[in-house]
């Protein structure tokens, strides 16, 4: 067993645990766990499976919670204290009660010293006690310290890690699983080596320039470096660097293949495109084979009754045309596209019926869990977490080595120990070793940044084991196959891969505020048309020549208009124009052209989804009018003052596109989803710096789908000390959205009240019966006139 550094305290736990173990070695783990030893009928099954797939029939806390959404069953006894607080060279007065949490409290740390909640560490100053929840705030001084994580000395951490007897009692276990190996398990390690070796043929496929080069072909790639640019932009950074860009390409390629590939549960009928079932197995003729598909299921159609071949093609560029299969054809043909674009790229295979791939990202300085059949990254523990799986064995295969890596995606790595029976610890080591060796002899010139990777990944993979899982992060069951077939396998979980504990994200949506206030001078011209039909007609007008831009290369986006209508509009479109970051000059012979104004093209990739929205949105309130009048030229037609640029916290979200920014985002495109706040949930909202607004109304637009999910019943309030105390400023019950991305503008009932942070209690949905999810595609909030708005 390979050695931990530990303290003394944690010698002495496992000294006394060692004495008080009295149990056999097989008695223990059998008594621990009952699948440890599987009988011959289960021992038979395993090895009878033909191949990879057979054919088929960081503790945060939940920062903010009111009254409202505690579920008790005892009274709550109210206690309020004045906290003193010290944070590097400061004290703060703060002020406490139980009715509101300590998830308020950490709110008001953050909103007076900028140190956001998840990063937040709290000790008493008498006895250096670490403050977690409401009962050590009411039982300790009041005198606190307050410290960032990132500023924190490393030997404070040891909150993430587990406890000594925790980790005595696992070590303990890990001796035992190893101690048993040695006298239950084969040395032999034909077996296991016989299950590795033939993927080494398979990843170096996907070192042919021919194959990369057919593979770069079938890629948008402009169009997923645009999303990467853009994806970077919303989180703040409008000029990334290179290992940056290169992470964000990365998911992009994840996520457009996963909307590209289709799985195949069983083909539908090459006749008739009905439906089939599973006949067979067939023999694979030359032109199959000549593509490595040693294997052909046969389906029978339910309605002509024709027979369709499947063949289980392993030659990535045969997939490149088929674009279908299941998760070995998935992974193998995601990880032949992440070669092509240079990413170091392993193809990962998991003798528990699975494979995915790993690609190394330089920004992370680590190997990174990338999985094309679910479509999600760098969540390693979804096997085992998610899908409820026993993991055994978990290998790593390169162009330039095989590892294994199975303690990234477990932490119960004394468990999975015991099903490590195929051979020895030592003799699989050796196997690898060895593989490694052979794809490594004439790679003389990078060996040593080679072995420097692995001993960090070694150290990782270690420091892994005893660290806490994030209890917060809700992972998936298997979204990838038939239901009944996910049920067979007991992959079957949650829908969602979802966190019930946020961090604070900053909303960048300044440019939304300034599409919003461009369109006034626009309307207002408008307005002075002789009828609503040419105020209509200029407005598709100026869409057409957008969505002309829009198809334009984003990097040098530029049309020509030849039109006395764009002339006439141009001084009052100008302003929108300088929002989208593009520019107008008239030509010579009277044409106009439209360009990018500067050199970033990402901001206008940015800012050209909000514009369309917001755009159809003018045309559907001008179609209203019963003529064109200025009396028209008012909120909400008018969205003056919108409030940006602002920091989100939320009670839950959907992840990775349905975090709480996306409700601030301004498109149609994204929308904020919590998938447990049918019962209730709530999002708070910071205003930058410290500014302060008078909330005069707000609008809530519907998301794109699931009706029944829709907020019925919420509360809005607004807070003048960060979040201590606050006043409703409006309520409403009851409400519907009769029709998908439909805006409904509430005016605020309370004036006068000026708010740094404003919250939004969403009290029930639509159908509660229905749904435990809730959603809302955008939310605006909108400050009175005498509001200083120099950010636009």
């Amino acid at each position: 067993m390979g050695s931990v550094c530990m303290g003394s305290s944690r010698d002495k736990w496992i000294s006394a645990y060692v004495e008080n173990d009295k149990m056999s070695i097989k008695a223990k783990i059998k008594a621990t766990y009952p699948d440890a030893f599987p009988d011959d009928s289960t021992i038979e099954s395993l090895d009878r499976r033909p191949d990879l797939e057979v054919p088929q029939s960081d503790k945060r806390l939940n920062f903010i919670r009111t009254k409202t959404f505690r579920v008790e069953t005892f009274p709550e006894i109210m206690v309020a204290r004045k906290f003193l607080v010290h944070h590097q060279d400061s004290n703060f007065d703060v002020d406490y009660d139980t009715e509101d949490g300590f998830e308020v409290f950490k709110f008001q740390l953050f909103s007076l010293t900028a140190v956001p909640p998840d990063e937040q560490k709290i000790y008493g100053v008498d006895d250096d006690r670490i403050v977690s929840d409401d009962s050590d705030l009411v039982a300790i001084s009041d005198k606190l310290r307050l410290v960032s994580i990132e500023d924190e000395n490393p030997k404070l951490d040891s909150a993430t890690l587990k406890s000594d007897e925790e980790l005595a009692r696992i070590l303990q276990e890990e001796e035992d699983a190893l101690m048993f190996q040695q006298f239950a398990v084969s040395e032999n390690n034909g077996q296991f080596e016989k299950r590795v070796r033939p993927y080494i043929d398979q990843v170096l496929l996907y070192e042919d320039p021919h194959r990369q080069e057919e593979a770069r072909k079938t890629v948008p790639v402009e169009k997923l470096e645009e999303k990467a640019l853009v994806a970077l932009a919303k989180e703040g950074n409008l000029n990334p660097s290179k290992n940056e860009l290169d992470h964000a390409f990365l998911l992009q390629l994840l996520f457009w293949f996963k909307q590209t590939f289709k799985w195949v549960n069983s083909p539908s009928c090459e006749g008739c495109g009905n439906e089939t079932a599973i006949q067979g197995m067939g023999v694979a003729n030359s032109s199959e084979m000549a593509y490595g598909a040693s294997r052909v299921e046969l389906y029978r159609c339910n309605t002509c009754s024709r027979t369709t071949r499947f063949p289980r093609y392993n030659d990535p560029i045969k997939l490149l045309e088929t674009k279908k299969g299941r998760c070995g054809e998935w992974a193998n043909c995601f990880s032949l596209y992440c070669r092509s674009f240079g990413y170091d790229t392993r193809l990962i295979l998991d003798f528990t019926d699975h494979v995915w791939t790993e690609c190394y990202s330089m920004l992370l300085g680590r190997w990174m869990h990338l999985d094309p059949c679910e479509g999600i990254y760098d969540t390693p523990l979804l096997y085992e977490k998610g899908w409820n799986k026993k993991l055994d064995y978990t290998i790593a295969i390169a162009k330039d080595g095989v590892h294994d890596v199975t303690k990234r995606y477990t932490r119960k790595w004394h468990e999975v120990l015991s099903r490590r029976t195929l051979t020895t610890e030592s003799s699989a080591s050796n196997v690898l070793a060895n593989l490694t060796r052979e794809l490594r002899r004439n790679l003389s010139s990078v060996i040593s940044a080679l072995e420097e990777r692995d001993r960090n990944e070694v150290q990782e993979l270690e420091k892994s084991q005893r660290s806490q899982e994030n209890d917060s992060l809700s992972l998936p069951g298997r979204l990838s196959g038939d239901k009944e077939w996910r049920a067979l396998r007991s992959e079957i979980g949650s829908d969602s891969l979802s966190s019930s504990s946020c961090p604070v994200r900053i909303c960048t949506d300044e440019h939304v505020s300034r599409i919003y206030n461009a369109f006034s001078p626009l309307i207002s011209h408008l307005a002075e048309f002789s009828s609503k039909h040419k105020a209509l007609e200029a407005l598709h007008f100026i869409r057409t020549f957008l969505v002309d831009i829009k198809k334009s290369p984003f990097k040098t986006r530029r049309v020509v208009i030849d039109s006395h209508l764009t002339r006439d509009l141009l001084p009052s479109f100008n302003p929108m124009l300088d929002a989208l970051s593009l520019k107008s000059k008239v030509e010579t012979n009277g044409k106009v052209e439209i360009c990018l104004a500067d050199g970033n093209p990402v901001k206008a990739s940015l800012a050209l989804p909000v514009v369309f929205h917001a755009l159809d949105d003018v045309i559907n309130h001008i179609k209203l009018w019963d003529n064109s009048s200025k009396s028209h030229l008012s909120w909400p037609l008018l969205k003056l003052n919108r409030i940006c640029c602002g920091s989100v916290l939320a009670n839950g979200e959907e992840l990775p596109f349905g975090i709480a920014t996306s409700a601030f985002d301004g498109t149609r495109l994204s929308k904020w989803e919590e998938p447990s706040g049918a019962k209730g949930c709530w999002l708070i909202y910071k205003a930058m710096g410290d500014q302060v607004y008078e909330l005069c109304s707000y609008e809530l637009m519907s998301a794109n789908d699931a009706p029944e999910r829709d907020p019925k019943d919420w509360v809005v309030e607004g807070s003048d000390d960060g979040g201590s105390s606050w006043r409703v400023l409006d309520e409403q019950t009851c409400q519907t959205f009769e029709n998908r991305f439909q805006r409904k503008a509430y005016k605020v009932k309370l004036h006068g009240f000026l708010a740094n942070v404003f919250r939004l209690r969403f009290l029930a949905v639509a159908d509660g019966k229905a749904t435990s999810r809730f959603q809302i595609g955008s939310i605006d909030l909108y400050a009175s006139s005498n509001v200083d708005q120099k950010l636009l």
